[in-house]
């Protein structure tokens, strides 16, 4: 799993101005099983999307996509862990 922490380098304007393409980008990537959540960081100064893939590579490629980072909107850092504990709820889930 890896956690992608995006940190805006851009004023609020031009996040708001390129939420709804980053909103299309993220809906793609859950439809493919890749996001597993996602949200803004408080105070609003970036977001943070918990994900998984094979390699971090595949992530690289994937993030390489949205559009925070083609219009250079956030900066992106990549954690890769390994879940060894976790809530029940997601037992189905993580297994």
């Amino acid at each position: 799993m890896f956690i992608i922490d995006l940190t805006y380098i851009k004023p609020i304007s031009a996040v708001e101005h390129y939420l709804p393409y980053h909103i299309t980008y993220l809906d793609k990537y859950y439809k493919s099983g890749h996001f597993i959540m996602s949200g803004r960081k408080e105070p609003r100064i970036g977001g943070i999307i918990v994900a998984q893939a094979e390699s971090l590579d595949e992530i690289t490629k994937i993030y390489s996509t949205d559009p925070f980072f083609i219009h250079n909107i956030a900066t992106f850092n990549v954690s890769k862990f390994v879940p060894s504990k976790w809530s029940e709820k997601l037992n189905g889930y993580l297994k």
